[in-house]
């Protein structure tokens, strides 16, 4: 019996706020509240920039303001603990059965010490691995061994582990968790706004576009160099840039360098609007750079183009690339300028020969099929709720 079940999250991001980890969590509460449980999110308070939409329905929210960089981001130990700090009180205090912990690793200690005091269960929604992402960006070994017990704690203790893919589900058990207590439930993308049916947002213009995190693991600063091999073939092709992160201003500056007023950054743009960019651009760009530890990232930006029949232009780890090419979702080249350049030239073809427009319904039912947020959402429900209170 599921219904009646007070279930908690705790994390630093949730809707309206623009991330991959935010719409996961928005389809978890959404299916969880489907199955009659009485869901609270214990979150913080979105940045001015979010678009402004509703609460999930039948889902308490309760926000609380945190410290962000200059960009908007809850990103960094200060940050961090600038959440995880009041977190005890704000969950120890409120009644629940079950509790759900996104990463990072600190949030998810904070929640199983609360889980211990109170005697409880709890989940932890593992979409990526810390310990991976530190040691790609070359940390001192005892902040990477810090880092490693964290997450290994997280993990133990959990009585459900919630993983994206079956890559992230195995560098968790090499990590030491228990391989029966995690589901892999995928990610996906909202497939009612992700579709081919939004408006195009600039309909007569040629462009590419990149949305979402600008990070040290995707550097798409190989998107501009590879178009500026290009731009002098197409003068009316033009690139456009909309999120943020820790690299946007030097694409901002190698962009003025190379190729000076063929590439806009609009910032952060709703769901729907990206949905409309992404709609009308000649291909979407994403990349993973390969060999740093996030090989085996799927980032959502694929999903998202595909579900609106978008061909995908993917540059770097082979994962993400075998995504692209088995299911034909365009094009995936080596992370490299010129093979970027080269894929953007096919695309632009494809553009031109109408052979894009005929394979766009074909991408959008594989991401309705395979890769819909509420098929991911109703998953995860499921598994926390068949996790049962642990007592």
């Amino acid at each position: 019996m599921t219904g009646g079940r007070r279930v908690v999250i705790a994390s630093r991001l949730f809707v309206p706020e623009v991330s991959a980890g935010a719409f996961r969590l928005g389809a978890l509460s959404r299916g969880l509240a489907a199955h009659g449980a009485d869901v609270t999110v214990v979150t913080s308070t979105p940045p001015s920039h979010a678009p402004s939409l509703a609460d999930p329905p039948g889902v308490q929210v309760r926000r609380m303001p945190v410290l962000r960089d200059k960009g908007g981001n809850v990103r960094g130990y200060v940050q961090y603990a600038s959440f995880d700090a009041p977190l005890l009180f704000r969950v120890l205090f409120r009644p629940w059965d079950l509790a759900v912990a996104e990463s990072p690793p600190t949030t998810a200690l904070v929640i199983r010490f609360a889980a211990w005091l109170r005697r409880r269960s709890y989940a932890y929604y593992a979409a990526d691995v810390w310990t991976d992402g530190v040691i790609s960006m070359g940390a001192p070994r005892p902040v990477i061994a810090l880092m490693r017990a964290m997450e290994r704690a997280s993990l133990r203790r959990a009585r459900v582990i919630l993983s994206v893919s079956d890559e992230v589900t195995e560098r968790l058990v090499a990590l030491g968790a228990d391989p029966a207590r995690i589901a892999t439930v995928g990610n996906g993308i909202d497939t009612d706004v992700f579709t081919p049916e939004a408006e195009p947002a600039a309909p007569d213009e040629t462009y590419f576009v990149y949305s979402g995190t600008m990070s040290e693991w995707q550097k798409p600063d190989v998107f501009i160099r590879g178009f500026a091999q290009v731009a002098a073939e197409h003068p009316d092709l033009r690139l456009r840039f909309f999120g943020q992160g820790s690299v946007e201003a030097d694409l901002r500056l190698l962009a003025e360098q190379l190729v000076p007023g063929r590439v806009e950054f609009g910032g952060v743009v709703s769901p729907a609007d990206s949905a409309r960019w992404i709609r009308g651009a000649v291909g979407a760009l994403v990349s993973i750079v390969p060999g740093i530890g996030y090989d085996f990232a799927r980032p959502t930006k694929t999903y998202a183009a595909a579900a609106c029949g978008t061909p995908v232009l993917f540059a770097g780890a082979d994962i993400g690339g075998a995504l692209v090419r088995d299911n034909a979702l365009g094009e995936a080249v080596a992370f490299d300028p010129d093979a970027v350049a080269d894929g953007m030239r096919r695309l632009l073809a494809e553009r031109t020969s109408g052979r894009g427009d005929e394979r766009r319904s074909a991408r959008a039912q594989w991401a309705r099929q395979n890769v819909s947020l509420h098929v991911v959402g109703e998953r995860a429900a499921a598994a926390v709720l068949g996790a049962g209170p642990r007592r």
